[in-house]
């Protein structure tokens, strides 16, 4: 009882330095003279209905994002979602592939696996295995060390990574992006520091790539700066340059000494092979010259809410890429100190087994093959309706997204009288599609078109 009571009289002089130092912070008017034993100082907004956050106006919502949420307060049974990015099987279900579910499996019942936090720099073995996936295992890059590659917070996360360390490290602050483009894109980089302006590349009238205004634009471009890719799969347009014209690209970019910073997000997912929709970051990787690359498993491996992405920076040599990636550490750590490990697991685990990396090649490639044959299916339904106009880019456009070519007036028309929701610039998710729901969509379209011009 001694004890307890000589503790709580020692504590209070404690206890009253703190509570007389508050009170000088909370209210500027406090006296000296007040009874200090006594007195509470309320804070400035306490006691009162007014917001210290009063004058903040409502943000609108996300333009891709925001048209689920537009979705989701629709009733109609016929309402139908093309809006978002995300795969879905012919029953319109979300779908885990069998084979992340296998390697989930082996995950659980590995009971020598522990939840410690990962390096800054995320999973190694997950960072050369994407290394290895998107430049191919004969990569020179690989061979000679040149290049780093950091875990990162899927896409998104990888081209932030990489537009800050651009914005402290890289002497040209321009980045030119693609006219469409997804449109978190801009606001990516002008966040990290970087101004942002375009250069052509889809054609409207065409429904194709303005490749005369993309190589004019970037021949026009300040040596240096850096430009913005779509390694396939364009978003939102589905056009991607031939070959022969990614050639020339390379060789346009090179002469001015242009940075090229790839955003893959469909590898694999486009045509149904990882090698051809890897073509156009090896060609700039095979040159020798330095190259960015932001890689996504969100799609190709269904793994859109585990965040799994990674950043690589390939250099002139080993020892600047060791450099660079010390750098990367001290963009990354005060950002989100480091990655989170389960998805990146999966991902670790599918790429290094082999029977597991064939058995996600075919379930790729089946998911690459339904979307083509949604397209097919869509052309077909518009043709045989006689809806007025050339449809043929659908079936010419690649990947996930088409750029259908209708206007905001002819989108709004299709929510409002078919409760179709997609972007206001046309844009579907043909992944969204089945074959069941491909004749309300083409009746959709050819109403809109013939009638909301």
């Amino acid at each position: 009882m001694h004890t307890q009571e000589s503790q709580s009289q020692s504590a209070s002089p404690s206890a009253d330095r703190r509570l007389s130092v508050l009170a000088r912070h909370l209210e500027p008017s406090f006296s000296p003279a007040v009874n200090n034993h006594s007195i509470v100082v309320a804070a400035p907004t306490a006691g009162t209905t007014q917001s210290v956050f009063n004058h903040i106006v409502r943000a609108p919502e996300d333009p891709i994002l925001g048209v689920t949420v537009a979705y989701n307060k629709d009733t109609s049974p016929v309402k139908l979602n093309l809006g978002v990015g995300a795969y879905r099987t012919e029953e319109g279900k979300p779908l885990v592939l069998n084979v992340v579910r296998q390697a989930e499996q082996q995950l659980v019942n590995d009971r020598s696996r522990v939840k410690e936090y990962l390096p800054i720099t995320g999973l190694a073995d997950f960072n050369k295995l994407s290394a290895k996936l998107i430049l191919g295992a004969d990569s020179p890059a690989i061979q000679e060390n040149r290049l780093t590659t950091v875990q990162c917070l899927s896409g998104t996360g990888a081209l932030r990574v990489g537009a800050e360390f651009l914005a402290r490290h890289y002497h040209q602050h321009t980045i030119y992006i693609p006219q469409p483009t997804w449109g978190n894109h801009p606001k990516v980089f002008t966040l990290a520091g970087l101004s942002v302006k375009s250069y052509r590349y889809y054609d409207p009238a065409t429904r194709g790539l303005h490749f005369q205004g993309l190589l004019e634009d970037l021949g026009s471009a300040p040596s240096g700066a850096i430009v913005l890719l779509h390694a396939c799969a364009h978003n939102p347009t589905g056009v991607d340059p031939t070959i022969d014209q990614w050639e020339q690209i390379r060789r346009l970019m090179r002469s001015k000494g242009l940075l090229p910073f790839f955003d893959s997000a469909y590898q694999g997912f486009a045509s149904g092979s990882l090698d051809t929709d890897a073509q156009s970051v090896r060609m700039f990787v095979a040159d020798g010259g330095e190259v960015l690359l932001a890689q996504s498993y969100a799609k190709n491996m269904g793994l859109y809410g585990e965040r799994v992405g990674a950043l690589s920076i390939v250099c002139r040599n080993a020892d600047v890429a060791s450099r660079v990636e010390s750098q990367l550490k001290l963009v990354i750590r005060p950002m989100y100190s480091n990655p989170p490990i389960h998805g990146a697991s999966i991902v670790a685990a599918i790429l290094k087994d082999r029977n597991l990396y064939h058995e996600w090649t075919l379930e790729l490639k089946a998911m690459a093959d339904r979307i083509i044959k949604m397209r097919q299916q869509l052309f077909d339904a518009l043709r045989a309706r006689g809806t007025p106009g050339d449809w043929s880019h659908i079936i010419k456009q690649i990947g996930m997204f088409t750029f259908t070519g209708l206007n905001k007036e002819q989108v709004a028309f299709m929510t409002k009288e078919y409760h179709i929701y997609m972007t206001s610039d046309g844009r579907i998710s043909m992944a969204g599609l089945s074959s069941k729901t491909v004749p309300h969509l083409a009746d959709a379209i050819h109403a809109a078109v013939t009638r909301a011009r």
